[in-house]
């Protein structure tokens, strides 16, 4: 079976992408089912979904960020182009699309999931930065010959 090798440091532009394009997802369908609300409501759930977000990212998703970082930085200098997260990673990630998916098709009010959409939207977006800086500090260091840090 071939599976393709890509040069390490896109692996980091890999998982800022996948990071990104999920946390975006998720804040669209919370933008959705927010429009539906008083403005009074909206702005206390977006508060709300700030201060879950800032809070999971600081205590939670940041290390795992910081450890797919390090680990990606471990892999030779082509690596599997599916290595950019762990196979936890993708079953974390089949786990809470399930679970996403479940929640929006349930008789649950949208306005419910508007909090949690947002905060998980708004922490892999947070979590992508991180991965795009590594992604040229790679890419700057590859060009300048020396090793990222």
């Amino acid at each position: 079976m071939f599976i393709p090798k890509i040069r390490r440091p896109y692996l980091f532009g890999l998982a800022g992408i996948l990071w990104t394009v999920a946390g975006g997802i998720l804040c669209m369908r919370g933008t959705i089912w927010l429009q539906t609300l008083s403005s009074e409501l909206a702005v206390a759930l977006l508060v709300t979904s700030i201060l879950i977000g800032v809070a999971a990212y600081k205590f939670g998703f940041s290390k795992i960020v910081g450890k797919n970082i390090e680990r990606i930085m471990k892999m030779p200098e082509r690596a599997n182009v599916f290595a950019f997260t762990p196979l936890r990673g993708y079953l974390m990630i089949a786990m809470m699309m399930t679970i996403g998916i479940t929640l929006r098709n349930s008789s649950l009010p949208k306005y419910y999931l508007i909090v949690p959409y947002y905060a998980m939207g708004g922490v892999l977006l947070a979590g992508s930065t991180k991965f795009y800086r590594t992604f040229v500090a790679a890419m700057t260091a590859k060009s300048s010959g020396e090793l990222p840090g």
